[in-house]
């Protein structure tokens, strides 16, 4: 998975950048300057890396969200985890008692497997706040950061989800499967956009 999303980052500029170029002189007889270069231009601002994360949080719809994925400090790690698998989900936001919007961290599957089964823990008798990942320590992502930036961040911490925060809380959740989908799916328009274009469809 990691080198798969590597090589989508590491290609998708090459592809956009070769398929631009050939653009600006295809078809150098039928087109005026003018007309070449604002339908070029079109195409950039509309092009690769348009797709945000709310982007995607909209395309899983509300109740696929992720915005109702968490729990509480003061959650039992067994609770936790029973949630995640009803849920078939790998992680939770985990908030403060009584403070829904108040953001303490997140817990993952990974740190049930490395803090409660390697350690010998109880899962019942340990609550949340005492393995989770801390706030201070807590990537989150804004409705508007792009999606090929949140894969980059997903790939350089070593991390599978990353909570979407705006102003007024936590608006979803976001994993490195959605993100995938909406990179390819963003570069397979993006081609067909191209392609037009180059077959005169723009």
């Amino acid at each position: 998975m990691q080198g798969g999303i590597r090589s989508i980052l590491s290609h998708g500029n090459v592809l956009k950048n070769g398929v631009l170029r050939h653009m600006r002189v295809a078809r150098p007889a039928m087109l005026t300057r003018y007309e070449s270069t604002s339908a070029a231009a079109r195409i950039e601002e509309h092009g690769f890396e348009s797709t945000t994360v709310s982007d995607v949080l909209k395309a899983k719809g509300k109740g696929a969200d992720g915005s109702w994925l968490w729990c509480t400090t003061d959650d039992s790690v067994y609770d936790a985890v029973k949630s995640m698998t009803q849920h078939n989900v790998g992680a939770l936001v985990v908030v403060k008692p009584g403070e829904q919007k108040s953001i303490a961290g997140i817990i993952t599957e990974r740190d049930y497997l490395r803090k409660i089964i390697v350690q010998g823990r109880s899962s019942k008798s340990t609550k949340v706040g005492d393995i989770m990942t801390e706030e201070n320590k807590l990537i989150t992502l804004t409705p508007d950061t792009k999606v090929l930036k949140a894969m980059q961040l997903m790939t350089d911490n070593r991390i599978r989800h990353i909570p979407v925060i705006n102003d007024a809380g936590m608006m979803g959740m976001v994993s490195i499967g959605d993100v995938v989908r909406a990179v390819v799916n963003e570069h397979r328009d993006e081609l067909n956009r191209l392609n037009a274009y180059i077959q005169g469809g723009y």
